[in-house]
């Protein structure tokens, strides 16, 4: 499943594949530029640091995509990502027991999950403590504070 989250709303965009390489991933990049509003002339996305997100046809794409900007968090600092807290929600909720007959009703399970999600979507508030945390990990580039502020720009956590 790849998945992000929308730091401001909580909403989920995600999308199932058997698989998960560079071409995955861009159909996936491709369903965002889609949903994502035009209006929205930045979109900024917190992803871990793995190669798939950084191959040779992941820079291609973004390359013709401009309003889509990477920002990569510090190796092991998977707890900065919130779609990583997302996901340990989903764990905990839908996948405790996996009585799943097959892919496919593991895809459609996965998907109904995000759409209850997305019914009730809010975002996780984290105290100026943990704040403070992600701050002084961040490389000096990922430290836009006028990201959150900007009325043009969505920040979207990837896995």
């Amino acid at each position: 499943m790849f998945a992000a989250f929308d730091t401001r709303t909580g909403k989920v965009y995600a999308r199932t594949e058997v698989r998960k390489r560079q071409v995955e991933f861009i159909e996936f990049l491709s369903q965002l530029e889609q949903e994502l509003p035009i209006g929205k002339t930045r979109v900024y996305l917190v992803m871990d640091n793995l190669k798939m997100h950084k191959g040779k046809q992941i820079q291609a794409w973004l390359a013709t995509h401009p309003r889509f900007v990477c920002h990569f968090v510090p190796v092991h600092c998977s707890w900065m990502n919130q779609v990583e807290q997302w996901f340990s929600i989903l764990q905990r909720k839908r996948l405790r027991i996996s009585d799943f007959s097959s892919l496919d009703h593991l895809a459609e399970r996965l998907m109904a999950f995000v759409a209850e999600w997305n019914v009730q979507a809010h975002p996780f508030n984290w105290s100026s403590k943990s704040i403070a945390k992600v701050m002084a990990k961040c490389e000096a580039q990922s430290l836009d504070n006028h990201v959150d502020n900007a009325p043009q720009t969505i920040k979207l956590n990837v896995r």
